[in-house]
């Protein structure tokens, strides 16, 4: 069981604004899970793994891909309040969930 969250490399962020961003992402995604896979995903450390993309169209492609697999996303806009505007989609979370499952998504992603 892991959690991936995949970013916007061209956004530029912070380290601050990003780790910001993926906490979001994350929180999100797990609130909208099954409670079985939380709790599966729980017990077995909480594995997340940031992966990044080029721009806002490859996000796009990605968050479709996971829900075309059946696997729970959590888009982020930014509220535009310090680095970027009002409403930019800075990176989506996907799952808790198998594995496999989110690696036949993300895997020719790079790490961030």
């Amino acid at each position: 069981m892991k959690q991936v969250i995949i970013v916007r490399s061209d956004l530029k962020l912070s380290k601050g604004k990003m780790s910001a961003q993926c906490s979001h992402a994350s929180v999100e995604a797990v609130l909208k899970s099954d409670k079985k896979k939380v709790s599966e995903w729980q017990k077995e450390g909480m594995k997340k793994v940031v992966l990044k993309v080029n721009d806002l169209k490859e996000l796009l492609k990605y968050n479709q891909l996971a829900k075309d697999s059946g696997l729970v996303t959590s888009l982020i806009k930014d509220a535009g309040r310090t680095e970027i505007e009002p409403g930019t989609i800075t990176c989506v979370g996907i799952g808790p969930d198998d594995d496999v499952k989110i690696d036949a998504v993300t895997k020719n992603l790079k790490l961030v």
